[in-house]
């Protein structure tokens, strides 16, 4: 019998407007690539849809309650994590410019950062901001 080395993740892109769009990013507890940002995400569970793992691995990483998300794309490269083979499936909301963000579970810190000022990310997650600013024309 067949059994697969690929797994799931999904990463959450959530943007607020203020004088200018700012991205929410978590600073990583745990590695790979401990105390470096990245998106809010993490391991799709079995038998849980897609979206609902994106919600609840953001509120769990940063208390932040949203009720929906719109799906931006997967991304498989192979070696996108040092783990092993990942695909992540990315998603994408706004929240408003007073919600506070307050780091959890495996989040050491949460900010927000200008989207024309971006700190350098973990995994390929600079490719999964660039795609959806794009695909939103922000």
């Amino acid at each position: 019998m067949y059994t697969s080395k690929i797994f799931v993740t999904v990463d959450a892109v959530i943007l607020r407007k203020n004088e200018d769009y700012e991205l929410l990013l978590i600073k990583r507890k745990n590695e790979p690539y401990k105390d470096h940002w990245a998106l809010p995400g993490g391991f799709v569970d079995e038998n849980e849809d897609l979206k609902a793992a994106a919600i609840r691995e953001l509120e769990e990483e940063t208390q932040i309650k949203v009720s929906d998300l719109e799906q931006i794309g997967a991304f498989g490269k192979p070696f996108r994590d040092p783990r092993g083979h990942m695909i992540s499936v990315a998603y994408f909301g706004t929240v408003s410019s007073e919600t506070v963000a307050k780091a959890a579970d495996d989040a050491k810190e949460v900010a927000w950062f200008s989207i024309k000022k971006l700190p350098e990310l973990a995994f390929d997650h600079l490719d999964i901001v660039t795609l959806t600013l794009q695909k939103f024309e922000l």
